[in-house]
Order: C-alpha cells, then sequence, then structure tokens
C-alpha cells in the first residue's frame, strides 16, 4: 500500500507544534519555581513549609540559609483574623 507523502507534512506540523507547546509549558512552570522541577502530591506540612518559606524569603520555592529569622517575621503571622463573639 503506497504512502501519501502529503499526508506527512501536517503531521509533521502537528507533531512539531504539539512537542514546542509542551517544551514552553515545562519551561515556563520551571521558571515560575526558580528553576526547580514542579511539585506534586502536595500534602499539608508541604503547603505549610511553602507558606513559611514565602513569609522567610517572599517565594514559595526560596530557602534562606540565614539561621536568624528576619525582624518582620515575627509580625506577618500565617494566623488569620477570626471575627470576636
Amino acid at each position: 500500500m503506497p504512502v501519501p507523502w502529503e499526508a506527512l507534512i501536517p503531521f509533521a506540523l502537528l507533531t512539531t507544534m504539539f512537542g514546542a507547546a509542551g517544551t514552553l509549558l515545562n519551561t515556563s512552570k520551571r521558571l515560575q519555581n526558580q528553576g526547580k522541577p514542579i511539585r506534586y502530591n502536595v500534602d499539608a506540612w508541604d503547603d505549610m513549609m511553602m507558606d513559611r518559606d514565602q513569609r522567610l524569603t517572599g517565594h514559595k520555592r526560596g530557602q534562606s540559609t540565614n539561621p536568624y529569622a528576619p525582624e518582620d517575621f515575627e509580625t506577618n503571622s500565617v494566623w488569620y483574623t477570626q471575627r470576636a463573639e
């Protein structure tokens, strides 16, 4: 059975476009995570640690080697205000 060579051009275009879209999406997500891979299966502990890192460094994927927290860390608590009854 002969191969219709005209069909290979759209096939190559579709394959290239899907590959380019996937690569650009992966690159965009990695750049948003400071070059680190995407996190999957984030549980409550990981979410709490990401909130802490956000308050310490300004980015949820950032980590600090400074043994002392900045002075602002004492006042920017994660406790939300509650309605007084």
